[in-house]
């Protein structure tokens, strides 16, 4: 499965424009997007598991639609003209519940938000999502996933990724395509790590 960037960029017009007396610079929109392809091969024996997903919790600025970057341990900032088309957290929750259904290891894969019943809730934390600036530019994703138990209310299982991706430009769009590919590569890890719980754990 391969991700694709869409890139939109829209003029703002502004009221002032004409007083201004010079163009209103536009701010360019990013998405990450997982393409909506079936799967190439569903399991002939899927778990017998009804998944939920739940939504991801973050600090403010990985809820918000501005691109963040890091120029030290303790200081972020972010782009005026520069923005997600939605706000992280719900990009990689959207990524992550394509990469569960397409899986075919599941009966279901449902959103919590949904009315549907499940046997247990993925849930988790995007703890950075940045550009990390200096002399070797590089794109930081953080992102810790439990699964609760409904029936027994516990949590049976967690991971952590994080990893810094290495930025191939200077630009915004090549920290965006750096993103895209550490989303893709922490999601992956996710996905084969729960299947391999569902393999240690469930009735034979």
């Amino acid at each position: 499965m391969r991700q694709r960037i869409t890139v939109l960029a829209i003029a703002i017009a502004a009221g002032g424009l004409a007083a201004c007396g010079g163009a209103v610079r536009p701010s360019k929109y990013y998405a990450l997007e997982v393409p909506a392809t079936p799967s190439a091969a569903a399991a002939a024996n899927p778990y017998p598991v009804a998944l939920l997903v739940g939504r991801l919790t973050a600090p403010h600025l990985y809820r918000d639609d501005r691109i963040v970057y890091r120029t030290g341990p303790e200081q972020l900032g972010t782009y005026d003209y520069h923005r997600w088309a939605e706000p992280p957290t719900e990009m990689v929750e959207a990524a992550l519940l394509r990469m569960l259904r397409e899986s075919g290891r599941y009966r279901t894969v449902q959103t919590l938000r949904s009315n549907a019943q499940g046997d247990y809730i993925l849930r988790g934390r995007l703890h950075n999502f940045e550009e990390i600036s200096g002399s070797q530019i590089a794109a930081r994703v953080a992102i810790e996933i439990e699964l609760y138990e409904i029936k027994t209310g516990t949590t049976v299982w967690t991971q952590f990724y994080s990893y810094d991706e290495p930025v191939n430009g200077k630009d915004v769009p090549a920290v965006v395509q750096a993103l895209d590919r550490n989303v893709r590569r922490g999601l992956e890890q996710v996905v084969r790590g729960l299947e391999q719980y569902f393999v240690a754990h469930l009735p034979k």
